[in-house]
């Protein structure tokens, strides 16, 4: 099972990790905390203090079509935020 899917490059990712020193990523919706702090340390070689998750429920869209209502959705989705130790920086887009 992998646990990150990809980082998270949008603007207030970047602004918080500026601001901050956090960095976002798309992780499995079944991973938990520990699991994704020791994936993060594994993968970048640094230490992580704090990791904070949230879940997107899926979006349900609907269209009238000729053969009727079409109803879809997007996937479920997990966004973990995680603090690096005090001095540690992260090179997202070295690995």
């Amino acid at each position: 099972m992998s646990i990150i899917i990809k980082p998270v490059i949008s603007e207030k990712a970047n602004y918080l990790t500026d601001l901050r020193g956090t960095y976002s990523f798309l992780v499995n919706t079944k991973a938990n905390k520990i699991q994704i702090k020791n994936a993060v340390e594994a993968t970048y070689g640094v230490k992580v203090s704090d990791v904070n998750t949230m879940v997107y429920a899926p979006k349900v869209s609907s269209k009238h079509t000729k053969k009727g209502l079409q109803v879809g959705k997007t996937n479920k989705l997990k966004k973990a935020v995680v603090k690096l130790v005090e001095g540690e920086v992260l090179d997202i887009f070295s690995v």
